[in-house]
């Protein structure tokens, strides 16, 4: 099967993806409690601020290898705290167009790569649910199988991968369904 026939729902589950995350996002408020309000975040903002951090990923205690991680110093600032993983974003309010901008592409990559997979797996005409099994599943493995390894080793509490299982699962139906719905024919 040629794979422009598959454009339109790659790009309809795309959308569809979209449109439905937008909703669960201004609509239903439980991602609220993904994130947390430091005790003190205006003395935090300081001493940031005073060290002038370039955009990026920290991580204090730092640890150039894991054979820094046994020196008495570096055991002593762990066992004291605060551990912590620190993203800095770029001065100014978030640029929002980006950000969606970036996630609708990342929504037709997803539906593209569920395309593809589906394509070397079935043929027009193929039994429908099979095709939304498919294609939900890889959905389901780039949005919400992503977020485990968050949880793993960037120390996001597990509460708010289960949320993004949640979403994962959500937008991996609405991938599924669509695909389902606009699969060729025979």
């Amino acid at each position: 099967m040629p794979f422009g026939s598959l454009w339109i729902p790659v790009l309809v589950s795309a959308a569809v993806v979209f449109v439905g995350s937008s909703i669960l996002h201004m609509a239903l408020k439980y991602h609220k409690a993904d994130f947390k309000v430091l005790p003190n975040e205006g003395a935090v903002r300081e001493a940031l601020a005073k060290g002038s951090p370039a955009p990026g990923v920290y991580f204090t205690p730092y640890c150039a290898d894991m054979k820094q991680m046994k020196e008495p110093a570096i055991k002593e600032k762990f066992e004291k705290g605060p551990v912590a993983m620190l993203t800095i974003y770029p001065k100014g309010a978030p640029d929002m167009r980006r950000h969606l901008g970036l996630w609708l592409a990342f929504t037709v990559f997803v539906s593209f790569v569920a395309a593809y997979v589906a394509r070397h797996t079935q043929h027009p005409g193929a039994d429908e649910m099979q095709v939304m099994r498919i294609t939900g599943t890889v959905a389901f493995a780039a949005y919400g199988l992503s977020h485990v390894s968050d949880s793993i080793w960037k120390g996001q509490p597990w509460a708010n991968t289960v949320r993004a299982l949640v979403d994962g699962a959500i937008y991996s139906i609405l991938t599924g369904l669509t695909f389902r719905l606009l699969w060729p024919m025979a």
